[in-house]
């Protein structure tokens, strides 16, 4: 007795008993992937209607993409809904446990079904990122030559850790976490379904617990999946009183994805300076305890700390350099777990001190002309005397020394043209420099109205 497949091939009665046992001891998050793309959730930027991907399979040309996101998120899972949708045959390979000679087999296989039978493979390699080039390399002249089409999936950055010849030949589609409301619909999706999901079981989900398993997940549809057949699965009374507080039981710990030299490392960093420059300190907190979370080198921190106090805060705050470095040698000499104390201090005290990029903008503007070669001479004036011959070529001539000048600045030209790199803010401690500044310029032009010492 044979019976039709899903995939619309045919099975004996013993082949189709080996699926049901095998199906039957899947956990909730396998039995509840979508069966077609009508029950995918999320990634409706280039999913939804009218969207690129969705256009490119209608049309029927879909070529070969990189599957960009975070774990939990449907990569593995709508690769295999591509293939169906397609009529292409699905094969999978993990970049893990394959090497080379597994990919070229794969791809002769490719090549010989579409000789002979005319169907086209799509070729699924999960984290794709840890082939090396040559493996990469392996994959390109039947990409090219259209004999299979590559579907790469990677939760690291493509762009940094791709072969950039792959990256060139695929459609880059960057998967987000799925939201909330995604994640909620899933969840009542498996607590109904009687044939994959947990319909079998009388649960009553109260509404704050469901909410709760919703957010904690973090998008993972996978970890949410997970938490709930644990909690159901784990009680043994009926019905099922899902509460907040099982809820909380039933979820796990999860491990703060973080690589020292990836994604995680950059775009963690970047928020965290960025939530400073713009007074967030909330949000820095969050992104600096998600760095320590995740073991972030703590020189790394303070490193970022230092340069921002210079680069965004400067003189508008003048205590924030020292703080910031205080911060490092306390931290250096405490370590953790007790340096995350300092470190929240010294966050919050930049995040909440008035800004300015002044001093920032000085450096820049004045590095740019010297490289640009705009080149100034030093006035005679200024150049050193403290040798035998100085006066002769007339170095140091006319010289003021600004602290015998009233108010300690003289009537001096200091660079033998105009310029003014430094314009402070009206914030802060800037703002008293602004003020004080604009009285010694005043006294400073009346020295380059001066006439120059002439040179012999």
């Amino acid at each position: 007795m044979e019976y039709r497949s899903t995939t619309g091939g045919t099975m004996s009665l013993f082949e189709q008993v080996e699926k049901d046992n095998l199906d039957r001891v899947k956990p909730l998050a396998a039995r509840m992937r979508p069966r077609s793309l009508n029950e995918f959730l999320g990634q409706e930027s280039f999913l939804g209607e009218g969207k690129l991907l969705r256009r490119l399979l209608q049309a029927d040309r879909l070529g070969s993409v990189i599957f960009y996101g975070p774990p939990g998120c449907g990569k593995t899972t709508l690769a295999q809904l591509l293939a169906t949708a397609s009529r292409r045959c699905f094969r999978q390979l993990s970049a893990v446990t394959s090497g080379v000679k597994e990919v070229r087999a794969v791809l002769e296989d490719a090549r010989n079904e579409l000789a002979t039978g005319g169907q086209r493979t799509l070729l699924f390699i999960d984290e794709i990122h840890r082939f090396n080039r040559a493996q990469q390399d392996a994959l390109l002249p039947d990409v090219e030559e259209g004999i299979v089409t590559l579907i790469g999936a990677t939760t690291s950055n493509p762009f940094f850790t791709v072969n950039g010849a792959l990256v060139s030949r695929s459609q880059i589609f960057q998967f987000q976490p799925l939201s909330v409301t995604d994640i909620e619909a899933l969840l009542h999706r498996a607590l109904h379904d009687a044939t994959r999901g947990l319909g079998q079981y009388e649960v009553e989900m109260h509404d704050n617990a469901l909410k709760f398993l919703a957010e904690v997940c973090d998008g993972d549809a996978r970890r949410a999946l997970s938490s709930l057949e644990i909690g159901v699965l784990s009680c043994l009374e009926r019905p099922i009183q899902f509460t907040r507080a099982l809820a909380e039981e039933s979820v796990q710990r999860k491990a703060v994805e973080y690589d020292s030299d990836g994604d995680a490392h950059y775009d963690s960093a970047s928020a965290l300076i960025k939530s400073i420059r713009g007074s967030d300190p909330d949000a820095a907190l969050y992104w600096l305890a998600r760095m320590l979370e995740g073991g972030e080198d703590i020189r790394f921190i303070c490193r970022r700390l230092i340069i921002l106090a210079s680069e965004d805060i400067g003189n508008a705050d003048p205590q924030a350099l020292p703080l910031a470095v205080s911060a490092m040698q306390a931290s250096e000499f405490v370590g953790l777990p007790e340096c995350q104390l300092t470190l929240s201090q010294a966050v919050t005290y930049l995040a909440c001190a008035p800004k300015s990029n002044a001093a920032t903008v000085a450096i820049g503007e004045a590095r740019s002309d010297v490289r640009e070669a705009r080149l100034v001479p030093v006035p005679v004036h200024l150049r050193d005397a403290h040798y035998g011959g100085a006066k002769k070529l007339g170095h140091g001539a006319e010289y003021q020394y600004a602290h015998d000048a009233e108010g300690g600045v003289a009537s001096q030209d200091y660079l033998g043209v105009e310029r003014e790199y430094y314009r402070p803010t009206d914030r802060g401690a800037e703002k008293e420099i602004s003020q004080r500044l604009e009285n010694i310029r005043s006294k400073l032009r009346l020295g380059r109205e001066k006439p120059s010492p002439v040179e012999e």
